[in-house]
């Protein structure tokens, strides 16, 4: 019999100063990640400006957080960033 993989999608997300998302996944985890890094490319150049990214929000449809012009991160590509929760 194989094994079934738990897909994760993210069920609560608040967003932070600093590029930082606070996230809840399905199976329980919680952390804080910092997306920067991930923020090339055109559709998420709107983001590097703080008041813009501020307008994330949780989209329960699909499962992360997503913005008013359709950027959004896969919850999966959310689970490998590192937690940033304990840094300043």
């Amino acid at each position: 019999m194989r094994s079934r993989r738990e897909v994760l999608i993210v069920s609560e997300a608040s967003i932070r100063p600093r590029f930082r998302i606070s996230l809840v996944f399905s199976n329980g985890v919680r952390k804080t990640v910092d997306v920067l890094p991930l923020l090339k490319g055109p559709i998420f150049a709107p983001l590097l400006e703080p008041t813009y990214f501020a307008l994330g929000d949780y989209d329960p449809i699909g499962g992360t957080v997503a913005w008013p012009n359709g950027a959004d991160f896969a919850p999966q590509t959310l689970w490998e960033l590192p937690d940033v929760s304990e840094e300043g």
